[in-house]
């Protein structure tokens, strides 16, 4: 990555191909929906899942897609709440396929398609309400992306 890449307040876990960049405030729970995903490859509902970076992540756009890897100072690190921080196995650099946003103000129960711009790189979004627990919706959105659905006949 270039040493001028940005650095944003987020986390980031590989699953399968691509990461999810998680997106949200201090305490939005951005660490607790990182670590539930790599739960859920432990426990097959995902096939496979990985901490890229947690708390703090680079960004750089390269060749029309966006690439996540972790801050140099908190590579391989996680805080868990309750317990401090962590180490656990990483990826030094992935694919961003899916961008999170935790408690979203533009969240809906149904909403429609919705698409972000990081680094001139637009990006499927899932905007999840505060009150939401996030990772059925995240588990969802990765089994069944947008342009899947398809109207009722």
């Amino acid at each position: 990555m270039a040493a001028d890449a940005p650095t944003v307040h987020a986390s980031a876990v590989l699953t399968g191909a691509r990461a999810v960049l998680i997106r949200g405030g201090a305490g939005a729970g951005k660490s607790k929906l990182a670590l539930a995903l790599i739960d859920a490859a432990q426990t097959g509902l995902l096939a496979f899942a990985r901490l890229v970076g947690d708390d703090r992540v680079h960004l750089e756009p390269r060749h029309g897609r966006l690439l996540v890897k972790p801050a140099a100072a908190l590579a391989g690190l996680i805080e868990v709440r309750g317990l401090g921080i962590r180490r656990l196995a990483h990826e030094p650099v992935a694919l961003v396929g899916l961008v999170v946003d935790l408690a979203a103000d533009d969240a809906n129960r149904l909403p429609e398609s919705s698409e972000t711009a990081i680094c001139g790189i637009t990006l499927p979004r899932l905007a999840v309400a505060g009150s939401a627990d996030p990772l059925s919706a995240v588990l969802a959105a990765l089994r069944f992306p947008a342009g899947d659905i398809k109207p009722p006949s």
